[in-house]
């Protein structure tokens, strides 16, 4: 059977490492109350299969996007807090929360490794990083931009109240970008260092960095235009906004000539 590389199943004594390690970074999650117990259990069986599909690099960079995102919600969270602005109670996060930014990764990572790949494995990573940039975008931009006191409509441009769907703020919006950067550069080289393929280098970086960046703003306009009349939930709309990262990815690199 091939290597993780190849993006084909992992051999078993493998992938039962790659199961154990899984399992114990989700009870630590649970654990540190950075994820709720059932959202914790669902968290870990989707890293099982990102892992057994897709191999460690797609698991690790999963795991990095978890834990920035932890520091960046409790970063300030007292403040937060008292503006009734935290994720959960205490910074945990639920069922939905994690099968919003999970669901489409871990379709990827199947769609890409099996022994015969729907996607192709160069295109499988770039897909799979924008997904999780998006996240990694949206998870900045909500958790420091709340903190800047002010806030505007992404669409009127009128002042609204921190935290509130569709809000943007100038703080929150750089520090979406610098985590969209950050999450594909931090991909790339997680993709090279374990042999997993990847498009061009001078393309990866900057394409996943702007579908990340972009899809946040797409969450952004439907948080303002659907979310906040009930049309959707926050779960949904953060589905909508990732799979906009991943279409968009995937439309520059069908225009750029990069197989699908």
């Amino acid at each position: 059977m091939a290597a993780a590389g190849d993006f084909t199943v992992l051999p078993w004594t493998t992938a039962l490492i790659g199961v154990i390690a899984t399992a114990l970074l989700a009870l630590g999650a649970v654990l540190t109350r950075a994820l709720t117990p059932l959202a914790g259990a669902v968290a870990a069986v989707f890293g099982v299969v990102i892992v057994v599909f897709a191999g460690f690099p797609f698991l690790a960079l999963v795991i990095l996007f978890v834990g920035a995102s932890v520091l960046a919600t409790r970063y300030r969270f007292e403040e937060k807090r008292r503006q009734n602005l935290q994720e959960g109670r205490a910074g945990e996060r639920g069922v939905s929360n994690v099968v919003a930014h999970i669901i489409i990764p871990t379709g990827l990572a199947v769609a890409g490794g099996l022994s015969s790949p729907w996607i192709p494995p160069a295109a499988t990573a770039l897909l799979f990083a924008s997904a999780l940039a998006f996240g990694a975008a949206d998870t900045f931009a909500s958790e420091f931009g709340v903190l800047t006191g002010h806030a505007r409509s992404i669409l009127t441009g009128r002042e609204v109240p921190p935290g509130t769907n569709g809000g943007i703020s100038l703080n929150g919006e750089v520090f979406a970008l610098a985590a969209s950067a950050t999450t594909a550069v931090a991909g790339l080289g997680l993709f090279f260092v374990f042999g997993a393929p990847v498009p061009n280098p001078i393309l990866f970086v900057p394409l996943v960095t702007v579908a990340g960046f972009l899809a946040c703003q797409v969450d952004s306009v439907l948080g303002e235009a659907f979310e906040n009349r009930g049309i959707l939930t926050k779960g949904s709309t953060n589905f909508l906004g990732m799979l906009a990262a991943v279409v968009f990815a995937g439309a520059v690199l069908f225009l750029a000539g990069v197989p699908l």
